[in-house]
C-alpha cells in the first residue's frame, strides 16, 4: 500500500497522457473515493500526416489526447486540456538541440518532469482548485519520521522504476505529488486496467523520446539546426585523424554506430570537443571513467553533503547502480567510483541512491 501525501484529502490533478500507467492512476484513485480531474497536457505540434496515424505512441500527441478523453469519459470525471507548447519548447526543446551542439547528450524527460509537469502543470492544477498532481510514475513516496522530509523510493517494479527521472523535485512538490502505481508491477497495472474497463488497457508503451516520434534524432536535430552540423575530423586518443564526420551533432559517448572507420578492433566515441569540432575515437577499454563531476545538484532524503558519503550511484536511466564516494565540491558533487564505470555522458544525469531512497542527483558535467 503506498503512503498518502501530506494533507491528501483534497482535489487531485491526475496528469494524463493516454497511457495505460496514467489512466490506471486516475482509476485508482477514484477507487479510494477520492474527488479527481484529468488533465492532458499540449506539449508540441508534429506535423498533420504524422498525428494522423494510429502508429503514432508519442505521450503526448493527437491519439494521446484522444485516449486520454476516452479514458476520462469512462471515469466519468471532468477533464481539461492545458496548452504548455511554448513553455515546453523552451524548456525542453531548446535545450535539447543546445546541449547536443555543445557535444552533450541530454535527458529531456527530466527537463520535461522538473520545468514542466511538476512547475506549469502543478500551478494550472492549483488554478483548477487541484493542490495535488498525481502522475503514472512507478516510483514511491513516504515521509521519514526523523527529519519530516518527504522520500522518494523506487518503484516497486525494478524494471519500470522510474525514480531517476525524478530526482529533481523539490520538498514542496514532493508533498503535493501521489504516484499511485508506484507500488505496483506493470503485469498488475495491464490487469487492474482491464479490470476498470479502461479503453487503453491493451495500448502498448510508448519508448521514444515524445517529440521525436520516429526516434531519429539526427534528422530531427537536422531539420531544427542544419547550421549546426559542419563536417570534421575523427581523431585518436593522439590526436591523428583516422575519420571525418558530418557534424558532432551525430554522435553521443559510447556510440559505435556511424563512425564508418576500417580498424583491426571496435571503435567508440570516447570524447567529443565542440570547441575543435572533433570527435574523438578509441577502443572500449577508454570508455571507463572512475571519477566524474556533477553539478546543478538537487538534494532529496538529505539537504546537502557536509563530507563524504556513500552512495550507490546511477549514470544512465538503465545504468547498474555502483558503489561510489560522494565529495561536496564548490558548486556541484565529484563522485568517486570503486569501479571504473563505461560511457559516462556529459548533459546525462547522475542519481545518488541509498539503497531504495533517491538522496539527490544532478547534470553531469566531466
Amino acid at each position: 500500500m503506498r503512503e498518502k501525501a501530506d494533507g491528501e484529502d483534497g482535489l487531485v490533478a491526475v496528469a494524463m497522457s493516454g497511457g495505460v500507467d496514467s489512466s490506471v492512476a486516475a482509476a485508482l484513485l477514484q477507487a479510494e473515493g477520492r474527488d479527481i480531474i484529468g488533465v492532458t497536457m499540449s506539449l508540441f505540434a508534429l506535423p498533420k500526416a504524422a498525428c494522423a496515424g494510429d502508429e503514432l505512441r508519442s505521450c503526448c500527441g493527437a491519439g494521446a489526447r484522444r485516449d486520454a478523453g476516452a479514458v476520462a469519459a469512462v471515469l466519468g470525471i471532468p477533464y481539461f486540456l492545458a496548452d504548455f507548447r511554448r513553455t515546453f519548447e523552451r524548456a525542453v526543446v531548446e535545450d535539447f538541440v543546445a546541449e547536443y551542439r555543445r557535444g552533450r547528450t541530454p535527458n529531456p524527460c527530466l527537463r520535461c518532469n522538473r520545468y514542466v509537469k511538476f512547475g506549469p502543470l502543478l500551478r494550472r492544477a492549483g488554478r483548477l482548485g487541484a493542490g495535488l498532481l498525481a502522475t503514472g510514475h512507478y516510483a514511491r513516496l513516504e515521509t521519514d519520521p526523523a527529519s519530516g522530509r518527504r522520500l522518494l523510493k523506487k518503484g516497486l517494479d525494478p524494471d519500470k522504476d522510474q525514480s531517476y527521472f525524478l530526482y529533481p523535485l523539490s520538498q514542496d512538490e514532493l508533498r503535493r505529488a501521489i504516484f499511485p502505481v508506484g507500488h505496483l508491477r506493470k503485469a498488475e497495472v495491464r490487469a487492474l486496467a482491464e479490470r476498470f474497463g479502461l479503453p487503453v488497457a491493451r495500448k502498448p508503451e510508448s519508448q521514444e523520446i515524445c517529440f521525436v516520434p520516429d526516434d531519429d534524432y539526427g534528422r530531427f536535430l537536422r531539420e531544427r539546426v542544419p547550421e549546426a552540423f559542419v563536417p570534421g575530423p575523427i581523431v585518436d586518443r593522439a590526436g591523428r585523424t583516422i575519420g571525418r564526420h558530418a557534424g558532432i551533432l551525430d554522435f553521443t559517448i559510447g556510440q559505435r554506430k556511424g563512425l564508418g572507420i576500417a580498424a583491426p578492433r571496435p571503435l567508440y566515441v570516447i570524447a567529443i570537443d565542440p570547441a575543435s569540432n572533433t570527435v574523438v575515437a578509441g577502443p572500449n577499454e577508454d570508455l571507463f571513467r572512475a571519477r566524474l563531476r556533477v553539478s546543478d545538484v538537487c538534494w532529496g532524503a538529505i539537504s546537502g553533503l557536509s563530507g563524504p558519503l556513500r552512495a550507490a550511484v546511477k549514470v544512465r536511466y538503465r545504468h547498474a547502480e555502483a558503489p561510489a564516494l560522494l565529495h561536496p565540491d564548490e558548486g556541484g558533487v565529484i563522485v568517486e567510483f570503486e569501479k571504473p564505470q563505461r560511457a559516462v555522458t556529459p548533459g546525462q544525469a547522475a542519481v545518488f541512491y541509498d539503497g531504495e531512497i533517491v538522496l539527490g542527483g544532478g547534470t553531469i558535467e566531466a
